[in-house]
């Protein structure tokens, strides 16, 4: 992990060759590329919003490389090609498509599962769901404060804004604009302050993970890639990059026209190996597909040959662990709202505290002169970061302790409040966008939340019930899923700047334009619909099934002795503690020895939800790439390249088609092995 990533010769002077030319330079964005930015975050968001919570089929906003970003950045390369044949100066340039792509980006990430569709349906879930049965009115509702949720939580008034949420309005009456007003300004105080931890952080990072450990970036790769061609390449003018865009388009062409028109042949891309098994004990295996998604295996294709064998590797080894314990009659219950069993889930645990500790200490000579800079003792060059070094240090700490107080004011002990964003930024996070940046992961997933640190000393019941009642709404909103983490795409735009002729210093404006239009766009959106057409008839899962998950998690622990887990107790420190010697023993191996084939990653993303639906694509293009290289050598392996880029441009071409098709002729769209 200390050593350098192999780069290839064509990637450095491809991407790299700018550099010098755009620290001269010292250009802003042009006006029209922040102009038509602007109008592609818009087009983003409403694209997004329409295709996930509508017709709820196509997720293309809540990956790290959103199919929404990118289509939008392949239209408007087509119709600057168009332009240029008119006039020269009527093309957008590279520098242009890079912005309007980065701002296209969080875009995306925003309005999906990143933020705002987390954000709404949680503010009313609880109110909606609770009855009877589950008494999350008696359990919550003395604990959550007027200014938290558009409904009155310890009364009746206001509760029209609920049904009509989930069953739209009826005819002649208005949206409750002004029951919203005050929750979603009180929230988005936090969410602001969030955000601003992420471009902290992430200035603090991007020399030691870019420019000092030179970690491969492959999400960003595309982008620059197609932004360069539109300024002579060849990358288009490849047959085999044409070759592995057909493939995905009529792939997903006959599954489109199947799901028109049944007597088309089916053509399926997921195969369950738990529901062909049927025999003991392998029938009780958890949820094992093979899914084959051509972009995660053009992705996963660019990365080193020991990052992809370790992905899957570990994850068929966590396969043998279950079998082993169902063998032997363990316990194996399952790992509180994640999908990896407890004692695969705590030793997940131990290796994200361990990486994330490790990941500080390699660059500890970098953060160090960061944090002299920022304190006056030293002078750093920061000047082509995205914002000085002092800024990031202490908005960093300003972010932590300004969300502190607004959790502690909401009613969250102070010292809970600094332990949840603590690890949510410094150990999740930081695990999360290595998972991108390192193992070109297209979607992060966590295992566990800082609670699940707690729960192995502290019972949660002792937590007491106004720390239970924010809990669920702060774990809902940040920690549970985690797809469309902004830190990954703010890391990406981060490396993306270096193929710019423009001063990465205007990245921050760039950035923070493209996640304010979308935050409001998105979050009007998110409102208007469901009091149009009924949240019930919308996504269910965003709806309904996610912002309903944590509250029904911490309604046990409202009372005292209930502990769904405490038979296995034992397995959380016992496996916390596997988790951390394993770790240390492949991080020693890998510094130790140059040959050692595993890297410890991919065991802490052994459990994840992502590498669940990745190992297959991983398993593949660890065999392309290995046999590429042992046989062809570096000069096949960059010939095959444009065609497993290709792949990545026809599944995500084929996927924003598909939502046009969806939006403005109802034609029913296939799901995708990522959706």
């Amino acid at each position: 992990m200390d050593r350098p990533v192999t780069q290839t010769a064509e990637s450095e002077q491809l991407w790299e060759s700018n550099n010098k030319a755009r620290q001269l330079l010292n250009r802003f964005p042009s006006a029209r590329a922040l102009i038509i930015g602007i109008a592609a975050s818009l087009g983003t968001c409403v694209l997004v919003t329409h295709a996930e919570l509508v017709i709820a089929s196509i997720r293309i906003g809540y990956l790290q490389f959103p199919p929404a970003a990118f289509g939008v950045m392949l239209l408007l390369v087509a119709l600057s090609r168009g332009l240029r044949l008119i006039h020269k100066r009527l093309s957008l340039s590279s520098s242009d498509l890079l912005v309007i792509y980065c701002m296209s980006l969080v875009a995306a990430m925003v309005s999906s599962h990143g933020i705002v569709q987390k954000f709404i349906p949680l503010l009313v879930a609880e109110g909606y769901f609770s009855n009877s049965t589950n008494g999350w009115a008696s359990l919550y509702g003395p604990y959550i404060q007027n200014r938290q949720v558009p409904y009155a939580p310890q009364g009746t008034n206001n509760q029209h804004v609920l049904s009509a949420y989930y069953g739209r309005l009826l005819h002649g009456d208005a949206v409750p604009w002004s029951a919203w007003i005050t929750p979603v300004l009180t929230w988005s105080v936090l969410i602001g302050l969030v955000v601003f931890a992420f471009l902290c952080l992430m200035t603090l990072l991007r020399k030691q993970w870019v420019d000092n450990e030179k970690l491969s970036f492959p999400l960003a790769r595309l982008p620059m890639e197609v932004a360069v061609d539109q300024e002579g390449g060849g990358f288009f003018r490849n047959p085999l990059m044409w070759l592995g865009v057909l493939i995905p388009f009529l792939v997903y062409g006959i599954k489109a026209l199947h799901q028109g028109y049944p007597t088309v042949p089916p053509i399926n891309l997921t195969i369950v190996l738990t529901d062909l098994i049927t025999s003991p004990p392998y029938n009780q295996l958890a949820y094992t597909p093979m899914v084959l998604s051509f972009a995660a295996l053009g992705f996963f294709y660019l990365l080193p040959v020991d990052i992809l064998f370790s992905v899957w590797f570990f994850f068929v080894l966590s396969r043998l662990e279950q079998l082993i314990a169902i063998s032997y009659n363990m316990d194996t219950p399952g790992m509180p709202l994640y999908p990896p069993l407890l004692f695969t889930g705590y030793q997940t645990v131990g290796a994200y505290v361990v990486l994330a500790g490790y990941f500080f200490w390699i660059g500890r000579p970098h953060l160090i002169k960061v944090w002299k800079t920022a304190i006056g003792q030293a002078k750093e060059d920061d000047s082509d970061e995205i914002m000085p070094y002092r800024v990031a240090v202490f908005g960093l700490i300003f972010s932590i302790v300004a969300s502190s107080l607004w959790l502690w004011s909401m009613g969250m002990s102070l010292w809970l409040a600094v332990f949840e964003l603590f690890i949510f930024l410094f150990v999740i996070a930081i695990i999360m966008a290595r998972s991108t940046a390192e193992a070109g992961m297209m979607m992060t997933e966590t295992t566990f939340r800082p609670v699940d640190l707690i729960r192995m000393f502290v019972p949660l019941h002792d937590l007491g019930p106004q720390n239970l009642t924010q809990l669920a709404f702060f774990d809902n909103m940040f920690l549970r899923d985690q797809r469309g983490l902004l830190l990954t795409g703010m890391l990406d735009a981060a490396k993306i700047s270096d193929s710019t002729n423009i001063r990465r210093r205007s990245f921050l404006g760039v950035l923070a334009l493209g996640i304010v239009t979308s935050f409001v766009a998105a979050v009007a959106l998110n409102i208007f619909l469901p009091y149009h057409i009924g949240a019930t008839k919308m996504d269910p899962w965003m709806e309904a099934g996610s912002p309903s998950m944590t509250f029904q998690d911490y309604a046990p622990y409202f009372h005292a002795g209930v502990n769904p887990i405490s038979s296995n107790a034992w397995q959380m420190p016992v496996f916390f503690i596997v988790g951390v010697l394993t770790t240390i023993a492949l991080t020693v191996m890998r510094t130790a020895f140059h040959w050692w084939p595993l890297h410890p990653l991919g065991y802490a993303l052994s459990g994840s939800w992502s590498t669940v639906e990745f190992w297959f694509p991983c398993l593949l293009a660890w065999g392309c790439k290995s046999l590429t290289l042992r046989y062809g050598g570096m000069k096949f392996y960059l010939k095959a390249r444009p065609f497993f880029l290709g792949l990545i441009i026809g599944e995500f071409g084929s996927a924003c088609i598909l939502v046009l098709l969806s939006i403005f002729f109802k034609f029913p769209s296939p799901e995708f092995p990522w959706g």
